[in-house]
């Protein structure tokens, strides 16, 4: 009997390594299958944040382009109205040549009694025809030079929309070659993100909590970025008219500080980051500073680590 037993027990303990190796796979599968459903959700985050930034633009665009063409249209209505004086002064001379024919008409059943004066008459006829004829003439090339005009308007339409298209493709190529340049250098950076056609720092990488001085750290990392951008400006073509936007972002929270509210907060943070970036040799004719306070939220929660998230520099490189 105290054999048996004894090789029940070294039966059970041998079967068991055959189940911790089970479970093991199957834990490790389990670990594969989740892998694979965050790098699937990761990738389809930044084609969805791809396809928003490109209707953006787009919509940026046909609203400039609704502009010009709102001037154009204003421009052809001056042109048609003064077509129309135009008009109106050749039915008034018309008017006035019936009403001359009328009278040489009376006159010339008259003019057995009155050749003398029915000949002046007619001199004067003549010259109302030939005045006319002058009318008519000049209404004609005004009307051409109208039409000439049209086309002249539709064909700087035509060009502006290519100019526009140019200088947006342009842009948007410097825009992918500086947040290109600046994820290669700080990828590795905590803290440090491109979210959508925006590089943002959260604000503790660069501020201490409720202050706008940028700390000896945040120094830094502000002057790498102005380094890629000098780069990248000395490629930038004079006449493509590009700026580096710094939007400076708060929570809900409220304030403790000097600042009497998250306004002030997050346009002095910006406006800190403005000041360094021109002391490092970025044109100021280049840069905007806006501050956004909290209404522009990232995470609506009311965590911690959603104010965290909340709290930031947005650098967005776009068009004036």
């Amino acid at each position: 009997m105290a054999r048996r037993s004894r090789r029940s027990i070294r039966s059970e303990l041998n079967a068991w390594p055959g189940y911790v190796d089970a479970l093991s796979t199957l834990l490790m599968v389990i670990i594969f299958v989740l892998l694979v459903f965050v790098l699937g959700q990761a990738f389809l985050s930044v084609a969805l944040n791809k396809r928003q930034q490109a209707l953006n633009q787009l919509e940026h665009e046909v609203a400039r382009l609704g502009q010009m063409l709102s001037l154009e249209h204003s421009h052809t209505t001056a042109l048609q109205a003064e077509v129309a004086g135009l008009h109106k002064a050749h039915d008034a001379d018309v008017a006035t040549a019936t009403s001359l024919t009328a009278q040489l008409n009376q006159q010339t059943s008259e003019r057995d009694s009155a050749q003398a004066h029915s000949t002046a008459l007619d001199e004067q006829v003549a010259q109302l025809n030939a005045q006319l004829s002058a009318l008519s003439v000049a209404l004609e090339a005004e009307e051409d030079t109208v039409h000439d005009r049209d086309r002249q308007i539709s064909n700087l339409g035509m060009q502006l929309n290519v100019a526009l298209a140019k200088k947006v493709e342009q842009l948007q190529h410097y825009r992918s070659e500086f947040f290109g340049r600046l994820r290669s250098v700080m990828q590795d950076h905590k803290g440090v993100q491109i979210v959508g056609d925006r590089f943002v720092f959260q604000s503790e990488v660069l501020f201490p909590p409720g202050g706008a001085d940028l700390s000896p750290e945040g120094i830094q990392e502000i002057k790498v970025l102005a380094k890629t951008l000098r780069q990248v400006a000395q490629q930038i073509p004079g006449d493509v008219p590009w700026i580096l936007r710094v939007d400076g972002h708060a929570d809900r929270q409220p304030i403790h500080s000097a600042f009497p509210s998250n306004w002030e907060l997050s346009s002095a943070r910006a406006i800190t980051v403005v000041k360094l970036l021109i002391a490092e040799g970025i044109d100021p004719h280049h840069l905007a500073a806006t501050g956004f306070s909290d209404y522009q939220p990232l995470d609506k929660g009311t965590t911690a680590e959603a104010f965290a998230r909340n709290r930031r520099i947005e650098f967005r490189l776009t068009d004036r």
